[in-house]
């Protein structure tokens, strides 16, 4: 089992930039696949980004592509998320996630705990 725990979020303006961090222990990081998603009140948790081990693929919800970057530092034991042009629909709970692979929260079995991202118009 792997530890995640997340950290940025904030409260921003709409056009604003936040970058979101997640801490990995337990595991070998760098032998595991890394995905963020999102959970806004009243809604199912949605994928947002997923980028393998070992300089693996990296996919992209299609609301986020283009604004958002998932990166990943091995040696830090550290996934991030840059977001940029924030829109108040970013508005949600960010988690990060380890264990599976894919768009589907289902396929995880590792979460943290979450960070609260809003996005004021």
């Amino acid at each position: 089992q792997v530890q995640l725990v997340e950290s940025g979020g904030g409260l921003v303006q709409a056009g604003g930039s936040l970058r979101l961090s997640c801490a990995a222990s337990g595991r070998t990081f760098s032998r595991v696949d890394m995905g963020w998603f999102r959970q806004a009140p009243g809604k199912e948790r949605e994928f947002v980004a997923v980028r393998g081990w070992s300089g693996g693929p990296t996919y992209y919800a299609d609301s986020v592509k283009g604004r958002f970057t998932i990166s990943r530092d091995n040696a830090k034991n550290t996934v991030y998320l840059q977001m940029n042009s924030l829109k108040p629909e970013d508005t949600a709970v960010y988690y990060c996630a380890t264990g599976g692979w894919g768009t589907t929260s289902d396929n995880y079995d590792s979460w943290g705990q979450g960070t609260q991202v809003t996005v004021s118009s």
